[in-house]
Parts: C-alpha cells; structure tokens; sequence
C-alpha cells in the first residue's frame, strides 16, 4: 500500500512540475524595419524580461528589420546606441535573436555581416507562424 501512495505521489509531483513548466510565458518579437522598431523593440524585451524574468522571447526579424543584428550596427537617431551590446546583454539573459534567410538572398547579405549572437531561420514569416500555432507564443509587434 505505502508503494502505491509513493508511486501516486511521485505522479502528482511530476505532473506538477509539467504544468509548471508548460505555463511559462512564450513570445515572439516581430521586427520587420529596424529603423522605427529596433531600439523601442530592444526597450520593450528588456522591461518584459525585467517584469517577468522567465519568460521566453525570442525575437524574428525579416525585410529591413535583420539591420540592426548586423556587426557595428548603431541606431541612426541616436549613434550612442550600440545595438550589438543591447543584443548581447539580452541573450545573456535567454533571449534568441534570428535572421530570415530569404531576406539574406533577397539583398545579397552574407551570415559574415552578423552579430555573432544573431542565429539563422529559412524564413522568418515562416518561423512567426510556427512559434504562434505550434509553440504557442504571443505576438508582439513594437
């Protein structure tokens, strides 16, 4: 009898734990013009993160959005703006940053030109639809 109570209680706690872990919050950062949503984007995943430190964001960039993760990048409103240490300072603390290949094709950029922190997606249209429907994300636009 004791072995069935500690077998069903093992469950329980396991199943706990499973629906904790499913709870967390997920969101997806669309960025598709760094120019207007680059530095307000970088902004806002901070202040999310420092609100709800465990949330998992990952940020998917296309079209002119993927400018801001290329090397040397700065704000061009405000140069003091060094995007790189933003991007690295944010996937320190979990969040991924992706690239749309498409977009490399479609204007002749090489994976060279990026932020090392800064990984690669076929598609990143493709990637939002998938975080949204299979991974359960929120959509955020900045």
């Amino acid at each position: 009898m004791r072995s069935s109570f500690k077998s069903f209680l093992t469950l329980l706690v396991s199943m706990l734990l499973c629906a904790t872990a499913l709870a967390q919050d997920k969101v997806v950062y669309h960025i598709d013009d760094a120019a207007t949503q680059a530095t307000k984007g970088l902004r806002n995943i901070r202040n999310h993160l420092d609100v709800a430190p465990d949330t998992k964001i990952a940020v998917v960039t296309h079209a002119n959005g993927v400018d801001f993760l290329m090397d040397g990048a700065k704000d061009a409103k405000n140069p003091d703006i060094d995007y790189g240490a933003l991007v690295s300072a944010l996937k320190a603390r979990g969040v991924t940053f992706e690239v749309c290949e498409i977009t490399l094709k479609n204007r002749n950029l090489k994976k060279e030109q990026f932020n090392f922190d800064a990984t690669f997606t076929p598609s990143g249209v493709v990637r939002i639809g998938q975080l949204q429907s299979r991974e359960k994300y929120a959509y955020i636009k900045p």
